[in-house]
């Protein structure tokens, strides 16, 4: 599973770079490609009323672009009977956006719930907490620190982003905490503070052998308010 799992990290890093560099190409250019989701990647671009010049330019990127989503689809459906002989990752994908590859990340990650002593000790563990700066009684609070294991920080602020983007009705309180500190503090930061809270439920699945219930979902406690992605 974690060798399924770091090629298709592989893939979706490269994906990802190309994506960049045709954003970058065509944003110099005054042309915004729409956004979605990367594997539709290429139909948004296509539907651009790009002149010939620049069709040209971007046409190696996305022809290399549809082999490597063939690869992605491929490894998603490779993955996802391995996940299944795992009697955990039913549980684990009864939180929303947590699909078959998220959740086998993060039994990748964790492996055994009881080794962390409580979902902070997690959210650590995999990077998603600030990092603190202090000097006599001042503390600061920066950046997530990024520790950890990066794919699955990564598919969890996929997940977050899935949540804010389909209004997934399961997913209705956790939205709206994450909708009100989009509006205090921003979007990016909403991202990173939900992708946190996902770490904490997908921990609390593990350690109680449950699954998840909408109408239990409860306000965390408060927190220090800095909650940076980069």
């Amino acid at each position: 599973m974690r060798g399924r799992l770091g090629v298709r990290d592989t893939l979706v890093r490269t994906r990802t770079r190309y994506i960049s560099l045709i954003r970058a190409l065509l944003r110099q250019h005054g042309y915004r490609v729409p956004s979605g989701s990367a594997a539709h990647l290429i139909q948004r671009v296509q539907r651009l009323p790009l002149p010939g010049r620049w069709r040209s330019v971007v046409a190696p990127l996305l022809a290399v672009m549809r082999p490597l989503n063939e690869q992605l689809a491929y490894s998603d459906e490779r993955i996802e009977p391995l996940a299944a002989q795992d009697p955990r990752v039913p549980r684990l994908r009864s939180v929303p956006g947590v699909g078959p590859v998220t959740a086998a990340a993060c039994l990748a990650a964790v492996d055994d719930a009881q080794r962390f002593r409580h979902a902070h000790h997690l959210e650590a563990y995999l990077g998603l907490v600030p990092r603190e700066s202090s000097s006599g009684e001042t503390q600061r609070r920066g950046p997530i620190t990024k520790a950890g294991h990066s794919r699955t920080r990564w598919l969890l602020l996929h997940a977050a982003v899935s949540i804010l983007r389909r209004h997934p009705p399961e997913a209705e309180a956790l939205r709206t905490w994450a909708l009100r500190i989009a509006a205090r503090r921003g979007t990016q930061v909403a991202v990173v503070a939900l992708a946190r809270r996902l770490a904490g439920i997908l921990y609390a699945l593990l350690r109680d052998g449950s699954v998840f219930e909408p109408q239990r979902v409860r306000p965390p406690r408060p927190t220090a308010p800095a909650l940076v992605a980069s």
